[in-house]
């Protein structure tokens, strides 16, 4: 119970800091969007969500995640009405900002984290065995990358990545359809859950082929739940196909580039001495990129569908969706928390050190965005207190002296020396994006270090003795 309110207290703290955009016309930024999604779809019927119009300016932060996202910003709409309705007020509205709008989003997100992720760690832990531990259920509900985005930067992720989840406790308890109709809900409200979509398709279709006579009928029901839950969640938009079609292309801007900002993929890493963007167009960039993720990704899950356990599946789940990250198109710094809250479920299937430090060093990965949010002095305070509550509450004394010694000292010891020379230190006339560049690279390695011994868990090392592999 200390650890749970610790936790809310944590994110208080770190909603009354700035969010992203504050004070910046005429686009401001995240917050400025998911208030103006909230206007949207108050004012106009589902048809037009999607649709540019004069009501509805898709230049001006155009509504561009599927349809549950756009169902929440409407609750979220409806009770603002109730409460001050200039803060959606049709075409009025736009950079509106308050202290009382503020705690009143705030205040939304919060209550979505509780609700949603809050519960689904629960729920893991609760049901988990030995396999999640207190360590993974404690450093979940302090996890700085999750709640420096979510309530510093301003964004819901911990609804797509909570009823990720559910569905992971679905899968857990052998409630397979159940997990599959959470699974479609998280697809649902961000379509970077596709990262995740292969290893959950070849882990139920590899668990209904072992099945001696009801595979069929397994994967009807699993078919039928997934088409069901589709149908309901796209139903407003089904009556047209130009305006279905105008969805989905709201949802995957393929014009938008390769990657965003500094990101911390091998793209972004390799731009200073290959410039893929300049040697190859924009369809052939984005062929490279479909390939290198599905060939990187088949190993994953053809060792999933071979072997569809719990403990494979939770490795494939990071190791596919890391593979995403590093290797697919238009990457976000923000998609990292997809397989960073994913590998908080490695926590008793790898060692608690090198889980921790993937985790602290995806954090920090997305400090150019941060810093950009005035947020730095909140990601130092989290990590610290991240990798205190890692250590403190490591029951395995060897892991603890590894984690405080050696290799993984170093690294955090650079890490922080490096930032800090970010943030104190101007860059060279010639080099402004040094320091967004180098932070990029020097992650990059990491997750792909981290890739590596991921894989080697699923493939080679056994799981750690007397941890449960909840089949």
């Amino acid at each position: 119970l200390i650890y749970l309110l610790g936790s809310i207290l944590l994110r208080l703290c770190v909603s009354l800091a700035p969010y992203s955009g504050k004070g910046k016309p005429p686009m401001f930024g995240d917050y400025e969007a998911q208030r103006h999604w909230q206007e949207v779809t108050y004012n106009l019927p589902p048809t037009e969500w999607y649709v540019n119009s004069s009501h509805n300016n898709l230049g001006y932060w155009g509504l561009d995640y599927p349809p549950l996202t756009a169902y929440h910003s409407y609750v979220c709409g409806w009770i603002a009405s109730h409460v001050n309705t200039e803060w959606i007020s049709l075409g009025e509205s736009h950079g509106f900002e308050s202290d009382q709008h503020k705690v009143f989003m705030r205040c939304t997100v919060i209550v979505a984290d509780i609700i949603v992720y809050y519960s689904a760690v629960w729920a893991i832990w609760r049901f988990s065995h030995k396999a999640f531990s207190n360590v993974g259920f404690i450093l979940a509900m302090f996890y700085p990358g999750l709640i420096l985005i979510d309530h510093g930067h301003f964004q819901y992720n911990c609804i797509s990545l909570g009823l990720m989840l559910w569905a992971m406790v679905g899968f857990q308890r052998n409630y397979d359809v159940v997990g599959s109709i959470f699974f479609c809900l998280a697809l649902n409200y961000k379509q970077m859950e596709l990262y995740h979509a292969l290893p959950v398709f070849c882990y139920l279709l590899g668990k209904s082929l072992k099945l001696p006579w009801g595979n069929i009928i397994k994967l009807f029901q699993l078919g039928i739940a997934v088409v069901l839950s589709f149908l309901l969640l796209w139903l407003p938009f089904l009556a047209s196909l130009d305006n279905m079609g105008k969805v989905v292309a709201r949802l995957f801007p393929f014009d938008r580039g390769l990657f965003e900002d500094k990101v911390a993929n091998v793209w972004c890493a390799i731009s200073p001495v290959i410039k893929v963007k300049q040697l190859m167009g924009q369809t052939s960039i984005l062929r490279l990129c479909s390939l290198t993720t599905l060939l990187l990704s088949l190993p994953s899950c053809v060792h999933l569908l071979r072997h569809p356990n719990m403990r494979i599946f939770k490795l494939s789940m990071v190791n596919v969706s890391l593979i995403f990250f590093l290797f697919s198109f238009q990457v976000h710094e923000k998609s990292i928390l997809i397989s960073a809250v994913s590998a908080l479920l490695l926590y008793g299937e790898l060692p608690t050190y090198i889980v921790t430090g993937f985790l602290h060093m995806s954090g920090f990965s997305m400090l150019p965005l941060l810093a950009k949010d005035g947020l730095s002095t909140q990601l130092f305070t989290t990590s610290i207190l991240f990798i205190f509550l890692s250590n403190f509450n490591q029951p395995n004394l060897n892991e603890r002296k590894l984690s405080t010694n050696g290799l993984f000292r170093k690294l955090l010891c650079h890490v922080y020396v490096w930032v800090m020379m970010s943030l104190t230190i101007p860059p060279p006339p010639r080099y402004p994006d040094i320091f967004p560049v180098v932070n990029a690279i020097v992650s990059c390695g990491v997750f792909l270090a981290f890739g590596l011994v991921s894989h080697l868990h699923q493939f080679i090392l056994p799981p750690p003795v007397g941890v449960a592999s909840d089949v």
